[in-house]
């Protein structure tokens, strides 16, 4: 019993110790100054993408990959390393290049109007950054969306609790699985990434529309969820975090937001001015507050605001309800539902969705769940036993 206690808790920590290695395994680490830029978006006139330089130790680099030692000492390199403040990096897309300086923290903000319109037959572009600090120059490839020109529909959807399970109410689990658990260990809520499927690929089943997600996460964790997404096959997009939390040397606790969801939403607006926007989030934080006070500041742009029931508390769904009626008198219906068949139902009767990809949500929904029972019934079994 001891020897399968040890067992497991080994395992826990290898699995620790790889999810919170990974920014400083790839071979961008090898060197010193590292760029980490995080997938952006755009439009034919604009684009806007968000990225960090970093300095950070080489110790441990001879060591084999994938040892006890080399992942400790790669963990040991991730706190210790440190954002580079005021450095310039150099951003080049086709034609046009300019030059953005990095925060006291090392972020940067790529934001660069176009000298010439993208090419409309591809949807992800490549930007070039460079940095180049003291004699060492570092070099990175970002990623923007640009949505192609038979777009309809703008979606934002928030990850926590809304795309796969997170337990923000409980802040032990919350950071158990935002720092611990890789990719494969977390888990979407059933159907919700055929839902998404649906909605990017639209109505007309080759639409492209953009697809931009909110988190409260840290940016330490962007490649783990980058990595869920992959694997859950959901339609992958520029991931939005609210806050920086830190995980280094140099700032080595939570900093308070300065950016609130309202004003990225606010942000996506006018980058997408002819677009309307369909809005998906829980009721178990502030996006039911936050998303009905957009559809009243911005009369006419929001589709539809759908709202996954975490809490079943009645209490919190007369809150919602009550902000649903001011919705639907603003012309926006704002849907508390149970689950992502209930979404993708009122999705499909407002033309949002084909009958087809309504058909592949109700399948995958039943698949999920059923793998869910089994999950479920192992650990009972295992925690019988």
């Amino acid at each position: 019993m001891l020897t399968r206690f040890a067992s497991r808790v080994y395992r826990g920590v290898r699995r620790a110790l790889r999810v919170i290695s990974r920014p400083v395994r790839r071979d961008r680490g090898l060197k010193s100054v590292v760029i980490q830029p995080y997938r952006g978006y755009g439009s034919r006139e604009h684009l806007y993408l968000i990225g960090r330089v970093f300095r950070q130790p080489r110790f441990g680099m001879s060591l084999a990959p994938g040892t006890v030692f080399r992942e400790v000492l790669d963990v040991t390199r991730r706190f210790a390393r440190w954002g580079l403040g005021d450095v310039t990096v150099r951003a080049r897309f086709g034609e046009t290049e300019r030059r953005f300086a990095t925060d006291r923290d090392g972020y940067f903000h790529v934001d660069m109007s176009l000298d010439r319109p993208p090419d409309p037959s591809e949807c992800w572009h490549t930007v070039e950054l460079e940095v180049t600090h003291g004699d060492e120059t570092a070099t990175a490839e970002g990623l923007v969306y640009i949505p192609p020109p038979q777009a309809r529909l703008v979606v934002i959807s928030d990850i926590d609790d809304t795309v796969m399970y997170t337990g923000v109410a409980n802040k032990a689990k919350m950071l158990w699985r935002l720092f611990v658990q890789d990719a494969e260990a977390r888990v979407a809520f059933p159907g919700v990434a055929a839902f998404l499927r649906g909605l990017h690929d639209g109505p007309g089943g080759d639409e492209g529309n953009p697809m931009l997600y909110v988190s409260r996460a840290p940016w330490s964790i962007y490649e783990v969820l980058a990595s869920f997404f992959r694997l859950k096959r959901i339609p992958e997009g520029p991931v939005l975090f609210l806050r920086e939390w830190g995980l280094s040397l140099q700032r080595p606790l939570p900093r308070r937001a300065r950016a609130h969801k309202k004003d990225l939403i606010e942000g996506m607006l006018e980058r997408y001015p002819d677009l309307p926007f369909l809005l998906i989030g829980d009721s178990g934080q502030h996006d039911p507050e936050v998303y009905s006070e957009i559809v009243r500041e911005y009369s006419g742009r929001v589709r539809a605001v759908y709202i996954r029931d975490v809490h079943r508390d009645d209490v919190r769904a007369a809150e919602i309800g009550a902000l649903a009626t001011e919705s639907v008198a603003a012309g926006c219906p704002l849907i508390l539902a149970l689950d992502s068949k209930e979404m993708a139902e009122h999705a499909f009767e407002s033309g949002l969705l084909t009958e087809e990809a309504l058909r592949g949500v109700a399948e995958e929904y039943e698949a999920d769940a059923a793998a869910e029972d089994g999950r479920s019934s192992g650990q009972g079994m295992s925690r019988s036993a």
